[in-house]
């Protein structure tokens, strides 16, 4: 066996057989689009390896599908299925002949948004990043609104405009109003933001008028993304009352191009943070079984120089909670959701996962390598959101990046 051999990955590489994170792609020689499976610095072509090596032909046709809808609308048992199958065909050596054509080096690959997206949410649910954004907007008086902790407070986002990472980002136009100045204006955004999330992808739908409760999240919860959330925060700040984000929020935002599966993540569950005051009873957590909290390391880069590293483990609601309100309304779910988990922030400035808490409003700017200062993004400007999670023995497996550049506006 060569050490070459795309086969033979180390037991500890952070894309190696305990991640396995879906996605869709195409080659310069074949643009169909095809699913795949990310393995060290290779892809998988799913479909391929499952006729190569004689796979059911139930499991065969969700893997041959142009992206992963009809593995994700198959539920749970199907999911496993499927992992198994691919964690054998990558590491059991009656199969290394036939899968090892199967295995192209994603520097080959493009990447295409892995799944169609159905209905877009947007949570709101560290409680850092929530006080920090208070105290900015509305310094002496509360942080948090009287309904913080009492439930995810979310907005309902614009799935059409969700881009696979590497995607550019054009800078939006819009009105806004700068302090001081009576009228709005219109044009480009002055105040381009990021925020550093997690976007989790749901398979199993639900019928409307039923609810899902928080033992059933990961029932429909098939896996999970990092996802940038750009924000236009002037053009935001003067439209939001009294209904909310709109086009501030609705002109991008990026996921990355790998969803990581949550069986992939047993060894990441933690506790979430004690809550006070205790939750309503379809959101109350204390008796649950297993964790919902998720022990992910997130890392912002803006222009390759990294300025935040949030925690997950912090945030005060977790995605079980998120699903959980999202459909107590009697909500359907569709297969191809994305609900996002709000920026992620931490107690610490360089925690802070977006630019308005990390240079509070512009008050202070960051200073990057080069000397140059930013308060808010700039053309050109690339930003490249990372995250790593534990794995078993001491692995650190990684989450696909989300990473785009900023454009200038249009005329």
């Amino acid at each position: 066996m060569s050490p070459a051999d795309p086969l033979d990955l180390p037991h500890d590489a952070p894309f190696g057989v305990h991640n396995l994170p879906y996605g869709v792609f195409s080659t310069a020689g074949d643009p169909r689009r095809r699913l795949g499976v990310r393995y060290g610095d290779h892809v998988l072509d799913a479909g391929a390896a499952a006729r190569a090596t004689g796979a059911p032909a139930d499991l065969a046709e969700l893997l041959a599908a142009p992206s992963l809808g009809p593995l994700l609308a198959a539920g749970r048992p199907a999911w496993t299925r499927v992992r198994a199958a691919l964690t054998s065909w990558l590491t059991d050596e009656r199969h290394r002949a036939a899968v090892a054509p199967c295995l192209l080096p994603l520097a080959d690959t493009a990447p295409h948004l892995p799944f169609e997206v159905a209905d877009y949410v947007d949570f709101y649910a560290s409680e850092h990043h929530a006080s920090n954004v208070g105290r900015i907007f509305r310094p002496g008086a509360e942080a948090l609104p009287p309904n913080w902790k009492h439930l995810p407070i979310g907005y309902h986002g614009r799935a059409g405009t969700v881009v696979v990472s590497g995607t550019d980002v054009v800078r939006p136009c819009g009105q806004r109003r700068e302090p001081g100045e009576q009228a709005p204006s219109y044009g480009p955004s002055r105040r381009l933001d990021i925020e550093a999330e997690v976007g989790f992808v749901v398979g199993t739908p639900s019928a409307q008028g039923d609810r899902v409760a928080l033992a059933g999240a990961d029932d429909h919860v098939f896996g999970l993304c990092l996802l940038n959330d750009w924000s236009a925060r002037d053009i935001q700040a003067w439209e939001y009352v009294p209904l909310g984000p709109m086009l501030g929020k609705s002109f991008a935002t990026s996921v990355s191009a790998w969803v990581t599966p949550l069986d992939a993540l047993r060894h990441a569950r933690t506790a979430p943070p004690p809550r006070d005051p205790a939750p309503l009873p379809y959101l109350d957590d204390r008796a649950e079984p297993v964790p919902y909290g998720l022990d992910l390391a997130l890392e912002v880069r803006l222009n390759g120089h990294v300025v935040a590293r949030p925690p997950f483990a912090t945030m005060y609601w977790t995605y079980a909670q998120m699903l959980a309100h999202l459909t107590v309304n009697g909500a359907s779910l569709r297969t191809g959701d994305l609900f996002g988990s709000g920026t992620v922030s931490g107690p610490g400035r360089d925690t802070r996962g977006a630019l308005i808490e990390l240079t509070w409003n512009g008050e202070e700017p960051l200073r990057l390598p080069d000397g140059s200062g930013r308060g808010f993004l700039e053309d050109g400007d690339e930003v490249a959101v990372t995250a790593t999670a534990p794995g078993p023995d001491g692995i650190r497996l990684a989450l696909s990046e989300v990473r785009a550049r900023i454009l200038p506006a249009r005329p």
